[in-house]
């Protein structure tokens, strides 16, 4: 795309949506407005970008709206006229999606059909614009030992959180088919780095190593993911965002596969070389507990279409990616506690206190 004036992020006070936009203000110095539409539930946090709103803030637009509402995603893109709408809004824990699926359901399905009528109706035939869809590599299912997903995978989701998900990816498809909508959707291997919400894997684990708790491993721990820095994942969105080709996808993936038994381990190494203690054994504290539910035994993705179509490639190796994403948590301690004292604390207790005893 040319000449992109105004992105609509939404979900933007989330992890992957705060990276982002700090990304194009900060990183390739993006000259245009962004607006942020975040409802704020639990895992979305304004303060991730307090600094950016004030630095930016004939820039920076912050919607506090439902996308599920679509009269008021009418009003909005009638109101900013966009050229690009980025969709990261989703409910993302796969152990939340067991048990209590109904949520997922609604923000992933039904918010991206409120948000793909809106954009339908009010952007009618307009074809300088696009619709851009985050998603996920566990639409894909479980892989054996060997091979790789491409974007000609079958879909084959085993939790309710990837099932929303991929609801969700072929709804935006249909709407290209159908109305001829300028869509594009991507789907991502697993992200970590700064501002992630701790119910997931890496910032679970450093708070507990800082906390000095148990370390959780489902299982025999084997399970294996591709692993990708986040500021990796955002420099290729906006790569497909400005070469990508208009009805495709293009999975997005580290070529960095890790159990989560041997990843532990070493974020127990990277934790403990930033401690000013580092002789502290961080292992010990690694505790093994009941499989949940489904548990996808490995996600690999291809993404040779990506790097061949557009010469992208991440650029933060593993080890790098894991030392600064330490580091941000240590300087950030007083952000974790704030984030600690909201209802994540009592779900995440209460979830393995209750379920993997």
């Amino acid at each position: 795309m040319k000449n992109i004036e105004t992105v609509v992020v939404t979900g933007g006070c989330g992890f992957i949506g705060t990276n982002f936009i700090r990304y194009l203000f900060e990183d390739i110095k993006f000259k245009g407005k962004i607006v942020n539409i975040d409802k704020l539930t639990y895992a979305g946090n304004p303060e991730n970008l307090s600094d950016i709103a004030s630095k930016y803030k004939d820039f920076y637009i912050f919607e506090n709206e439902d996308i599920c509402n679509i009269e008021c995603m009418k009003e909005i893109f009638r109101h900013h006229n966009i050229d690009v709408l980025v969709n990261f809004a989703a409910e993302s824990h796969v152990d939340r999606s067991i048990y209590g699926p109904q949520e997922f359901i609604h923000t992933n399905i039904i918010g991206t059909f409120s948000l793909l009528e809106a954009f339908r109706e009010i952007h009618k035939d307009k074809r300088d614009i696009l619709f851009q869809h985050i998603s996920t590599d566990e639409v894909y299912g479980s892989l054996e030992s060997t091979g790789y997903f491409s974007e000609t995978t079958s879909y084959n989701p085993r939790s309710p959180y990837s099932a929303s998900k991929a609801s969700a990816d072929h709804l935006v498809k249909s709407y290209y088919h159908t109305y001829d909508l300028p869509v594009i959707v991507s789907n991502c291997s697993n992200n970590y780095g700064p501002y992630q919400f701790p119910e997931k894997l890496v910032p679970l684990m450093i708070i507990n190593m800082l906390e000095g708790k148990n370390l959780p491993i489902y299982g025999d721990g084997q399970q294996i993911r591709d692993w990708l820095f986040v500021k990796d994942h955002c420099s290729a969105i906006w790569e497909i965002i400005n070469n990508g080709s208009i009805g495709e996808s293009y999975n997005i993936g580290g070529d960095n596969e890790w159990s989560n038994l041997n990843l532990i381990n070493l974020l127990c190494e990277v934790v403990a070389d930033n401690m000013e203690v580092p002789s502290i054994n961080y292992k010990k504290l690694i505790t093994f507990i009941k499989d949940r539910p489904g548990h996808d035994r490995r996600y690999a993705v291809s993404s040779d279409k990506l790097r061949l179509e557009l010469k992208w490639k991440p650029i933060m190796s593993f080890y790098e990616g894991l030392d600064f994403t330490v580091k941000w948590h240590l300087k950030n301690i007083d952000w974790l506690k704030r984030i600690k004292t909201g209802e994540y604390l009592n779900w995440i207790e209460r979830h393995y206190a209750n379920n993997y005893k």
